[in-house]
């Protein structure tokens, strides 16, 4: 039997695992970028192939190829067999352009701004407690004066968006909505989602002039000009359009609860009775001890933004405090969850 302890020295009562972890994480996960800008996935996409037969096609050398693929196969998005790497399911749903639900655009975005998620960039936002996207300031105002930043970031927020569109709008009855106002709706994902979904549903997504303009390319490509509509405008100074159902998508988590609040606020000021307030989101929970992707996703928006994500009981006390009745906490899909209340 090993003993508990030598001269001097007491064993160690858990394993190291999880501090190696920290590191192998820094050093494990870009290679699924790498294999992204590399092109590997569109390449297996053709067909399995071998470690040569990837090296010859990608101009690289055994050794990093064999880092990249080990990683990407470890990870669950390569498989190995007879000595072929070939796509998985995920790889197949989620990293090829063909898929409506291709995330790659995100991590085009993740990739082109990789200086934010360095300890460098990070260590920065934590300290001046302000965000380093863009070499710092405010994200949206530089959207506003670089189109090309703008169709980037709409390009990766689609990305991450179409999946979990395509799910929340069953998690509950919302037949008896006529009219949703998609805020700050990006790309109109959701909006787009919500209307496959729902067939009498009418939507009008709320954004700045470029925005919106970007988003009418992607209501044409799903042929739903006759259901959904975009409205310019500056979601906190102009008056918003009717509806009967207010949807916020990754909206929140943008700003700290003062503006929540003020953008709560707004939305009951602005629905009928009746009306309904969603807010879609990765929750904290509530006594914010996890999970872990939200936690991150509160990491990222240190780099990007100056907001946080919230936990499902914040962001319904805060609705309660504004008149929402009826709250719900909902799980949607994958990490995602709605708030959701009704105006009495």
């Amino acid at each position: 039997m090993a003993q508990d302890t030598l001269p001097g020295i007491q064993i160690p009562k858990v394993d190291d695992r999880p501090v190696w972890d920290v590191v192998f994480a820094i050093y494990g996960y870009p290679a699924l970028l790498l294999a992204h800008r590399l092109k590997v996935f569109a390449l297996l996409a053709k067909g399995a192939r071998t470690l040569p037969e990837i090296c010859e096609a990608l101009n690289i050398k055994q050794r990093p190829a064999e880092a990249i693929l080990t990683a990407a196969t470890a990870l669950g998005f390569l498989s190995l067999q007879a000595g072929r790497y070939a796509l998985t399911p995920v790889s197949e749903e989620y990293l090829l352009e063909s898929s409506p639900n291709y995330f790659g655009f995100f991590w085009d975005l993740m990739i082109d701004n990789y200086q934010v998620s360095t300890f460098a960039g990070l260590e920065k936002a934590i300290l001046t407690d302000a965000p380093q996207a863009y070499g710092g300031g405010d994200i949206f105002k530089s959207h506003e004066e670089q189109i090309e930043l703008l169709r980037r970031f709409t390009c990766g927020m689609h990305s991450i968006s179409m999946t979990p569109a395509l799910v929340w709008p069953q998690v509950m009855d919302f037949s008896r909505h006529k009219m949703m106002l998609d805020i700050g709706g990006g790309s109109g994902a959701h909006s787009i989602g919500a209307a496959l979904r729902i067939p009498h549903l009418q939507a009008r997504i709320l954004d700045f002039p470029q925005v919106c303009e970007m988003a009418q390319n992607y209501i044409v490509q799903y042929s739903l000009q006759e259901r959904i509509k975009t409205s310019e405008a500056n979601i906190w100074q102009d008056h918003w359009p009717a509806a009967d159902l207010h949807f916020f998508s990754n909206m929140f988590h943008d700003w700290l609860p003062e503006k929540c609040h003020f953008l709560t606020a707004k939305s009951f000021n602005s629905l009928e009775s009746g009306g309904r307030i969603i807010i879609h989101e990765m929750l904290y929970n509530d006594d914010k001890t996890g999970p872990f992707a939200s936690a991150a996703f509160s990491m990222m928006m240190m780099g990007w933004t100056e907001g946080k994500q919230y936990s499902g009981q914040e962001l319904s006390a805060m609705l309660k405090e504004i008149g929402f009745v009826e709250i719900q906490i909902l799980k949607a899909f994958g990490y995602y969850s709605i708030v959701t209340g009704l105006k009495p």
